[in-house]
């Protein structure tokens, strides 16, 4: 007699019963007694959908492990032990289990988040320059400000910020915008930033150019320059004011540009624009004004800049290492915008910098003030 077998047919919703693969893991970010860990899910889920992430940090001294479990990345492990170091792994589980272990991550220090007060001021715009036989340009908008700390006026951003032990920290400090010949075109300032992983970034925008007849009112910008002729633009909130506007006829005296703490004055004929007063804050130990609009210019003459590096009109240059605003012309070249600063000061003293910052005390706090681009890790 024939044996007949009939074959077994899989459905095309069988899965094999296996775990997932191990995740690859990204980025170890060290907190106040707790670590964060980012990755990726595996590209071999196993015989399910992944339901949960544990991660595992282990203490390299003493051997031992701290665990949290997670939907997605990131997780954060807590009750961690400042100043030892841990590496984590990411492991994932499905229905059937959980798979192996990543890599470890990063070696990481957990600490106690470190206060800083800390003020970023972006490059300075350039005032305006004009062709018209007449006319002025408007003064350039002072560099956009930021500030984080106790001082009046302590508006528009708030209390001091804490970073974090071990993390570096990348500065970059805004460059002033460059001035134009008559009839030319000119270019705004550059932002100032700091960076770090786990950390959002700062930054303050660069001041505006100002405006020049016949042409724009001005970029929008931190302080943003004083329009000639064809009116003013706005500021960005929080970081400057607007530049005054210069008239709508004949000469075309310029506005001023906007600062800090005040915007540009308006243009009047036969008149012009002062720039707008910046800020003072003693975060160096003494009271020192930042971000000054530059004044505009006309047939009357040269207006002021205002305090904080603000140029008066004509090719004068902004305050170098202020953000001040440069100075619009007078039917011919305008003044350059004065380069940004970024300064941190903390009663905790940096483990490293780069840059080549200036180091003072007050206070009982140590000032990190970068007139160049560099790193500051605590």
């Amino acid at each position: 007699m024939t044996m007949r077998y009939q074959a077994a047919v899989l459905s095309a919703s069988y899965f094999p019963l296996k775990v997932p693969n191990d995740p690859t893991i990204g980025t170890a970010t060290a907190g106040n007694a707790q670590v964060s860990v980012t990755f990726t899910a595996p590209s071999d889920v196993g015989g399910g959908a992944i339901t949960s992430y544990i991660a595992v940090a282990k203490d390299s001294s003493s051997g031992a492990v701290f665990t949290n479990t997670g939907a997605s990345s990131p997780i954060v492990v807590t009750g961690l032990t400042n100043g030892n170091t841990y590496t984590v792994k990411v492991a994932a589980t499905n229905a059937f289990g959980t798979g192996p272990a990543s890599a470890a991550s990063n070696s990481v220090t957990p600490s106690v988040p470190i206060s800083a007060t800390i003020l970023l001021i972006a490059g300075g715009g350039p005032g305006g320059a004009t062709n018209y036989g007449d006319g002025g340009g408007g003064g350039g908008g002072a560099g956009g400000l930021l500030y984080y700390g106790s001082e009046t006026p302590k508006t528009p951003n708030g209390s001091a910020i804490n970073l974090t032990g071990g993390v570096t920290y990348t500065v970059t400090v805004g460059a002033g915008g460059t001035g134009s010949a008559a009839g030319g075109t000119n270019a705004k300032g550059t932002d100032s930033t700091i960076t770090g992983s786990g950390f959002t970034t700062l930054t303050a925008l660069a001041g505006g150019r100002g405006g020049g007849y016949p042409g724009s009112g001005g970029d929008l910008s931190g302080g943003s320059g004083g329009g000639e002729y064809t009116g003013t633009t706005g500021s960005v909130s929080g970081q400057g004011n607007n530049g005054g506007a210069g008239p709508s006829g004949s000469p075309y005296c310029g506005g001023g540009g906007g600062g800090a703490g005040a915007a540009g004055a308006q243009g009047a004929s036969p008149g012009t624009g002062n720039g707008g007063v910046g800020l003072a804050y003693s975060i160096t130990g003494s009271s020192t004004y930042y971000a000054g609009g530059g004044g505009g210019s006309g047939r009357a003459g040269a207006a002021t800049g205002g305090s904080g590096g603000g140029a008066n009109g004509g090719t004068n240059n902004g305050g170098t290492n202020l953000g001040g605003g440069g100075g619009g012309g007078i039917s011919q070249n305008s003044g350059n915008g004065g380069s940004g600063v970024v300064i941190i000061s903390s009663s905790a003293t940096a483990a490293s910098t780069t840059g080549s910052p200036t180091v003072t005390t007050s206070g009982g706090n140590t000032i990190y003030k970068f007139t160049g681009s560099g790193t500051i890790t605590f």
